[in-house]
């Protein structure tokens, strides 16, 4: 039985397969350390690595590509823009709907000192951005929201709230993990100060990579400091992008496939992969609102949210629907509470989760049909 991908707001599957061809060549091919002296080899690499964040620069808008450092993952990148800028006394506010790579970071610093206001969204996800206006104080130092949600798919007025930031002197943090790739991101137009990415979701490249940008002149201290192969005859850590915050060896494997998928992404067209992926989510939902028992959660607009759709069946546990999902269906979702708890509370889901299906480029409509027909016989047997 072959498999039904539905997972990819977790990590996009299968991959173009020119990504897998720039990982194996690199592996192959590209034996050197990018910065680690004056070898072909390792000049080679340099040039991999600026050749993916001009890349990057460009799908974002960006104009001096120096400013992206490369992470592990966005998590990695979001500590870097809180850790490194918020300072006890400062006062921070996001929404409540955030993943918890942002939750659990600011959990630990409200006890350090950090003051942390989660606005409260609507039942759907959507957010108020007035009310995140209404939050702020004269210390908040930082806004910082996730582009869409990863349990809803609703998008945030991102444009909007960073014209609030903006207007108050406050620096806007953005999480893309669901969005870099999907939707049109510009650091000029939306006034991002600090954008956090992935690489393994919608730009399509390897787990193990990411990254952050930010805009000259903000003052951030590293996560980590260490070998960047420039001025190494100091002890004191260079002092600018992107060797500020890029410590260590870095996956130039990794950030070769992430490369091929920006220049897939950009080949294909972004708004051509996001109508192909809200067809079938659009498809997905009006199949299910027609099974007796479900309940599914997010925005009734298409084009408010991305191709992300957490739903129940009324009283099956919604792991026993994952696992027999894919052990009787072959279709792979996510089940629990997705990392996501302050989502689920906003949602009413905290105490029994949801099963999420996340269609991305590579699926069909038949894939699609083929679904949707397991879970009514589920919800029938149910």
């Amino acid at each position: 039985m072959k498999s039904i991908y539905l997972d990819n707001a977790a990590t996009s599957f299968p991959k173009p397969e020119s990504v897998y061809r720039a990982v194996d060549f690199c592996q192959r091919n590209l034996g050197g350390n990018p910065g680690r002296g004056s070898s072909r080899e390792a000049l080679k690499a340099g040039s991999l690595l600026l050749d993916a964040r001009e890349a990057l620069a460009a799908l974002f808008n960006i104009q001096d590509s120096a400013q992206i450092a490369f992470c592990s993952n966005v998590t990695e990148a979001l500590n870097t823009g809180l850790k490194g800028i918020l300072k006890p006394g400062d006062h921070i506010i996001t929404t409540s709907m955030e993943h918890n790579a942002v939750a659990r970071p600011l959990f630990q610093m409200s006890k350090e000192g950090v003051e942390w206001t989660a606005v409260k969204c609507e039942p759907d996800g959507s957010l108020d951005p007035e009310e995140l206006r209404r939050a702020i104080k004269p210390q908040t130092r930082m806004i910082c929201v996730l582009h869409a949600s990863n349990l809803t798919g609703t998008v945030m007025p991102v444009k909007t709230i960073g014209q609030i930031a903006r207007e108050n002197g406050i620096l806007f943090m953005l999480d893309t993990a669901q969005t870099a790739g999907v939707l049109r991101i510009d650091v000029e137009e939306f006034k991002i100060d600090i954008l956090a990415f992935t690489g393994h979701k919608g730009l399509l490249g390897p787990q193990g990579t990411g990254g952050i940008y930010l805009r000259p002149g903000i003052d951030i201290k590293p996560l980590k400091e260490g070998g960047t192969g420039s001025f190494s005859e100091y002890l004191e850590h260079p002092d600018f992008m992107p060797d500020h915050l890029e410590s260590g060896t870095l996956n130039t494997p990794g950030i070769a496939g992430l490369l091929s998928g920006v220049n897939f992404i950009r080949e294909i067209g972004m708004e051509n992969i996001r109508k192909h992926e809200q067809e079938l989510t659009q498809l997905l939902i009006d199949g299910l609102k027609e099974i007796p028992g479900i309940s599914l959660y997010g925005p009734d607009d298409i084009n408010q949210r991305t191709a992300v759709l957490a739903f129940n069946i009324a009283g099956m546990d919604c792991g026993e629907l994952s696992m027999t999902l894919d052990y009787e269906y072959g279709v792979i979702t996510r089940s629990g509470l997705h990392c996501a708890p302050l989502a689920h509370a906003t949602l009413g889901t905290i105490h029994n989760g949801a099963c999420r299906f996340s269609p991305g480029f590579f699926n069909t409509k038949e894939e699609i049909e083929a679904v949707i027909k397991a879970v009514h016989k589920l919800a029938r047997r149910n």
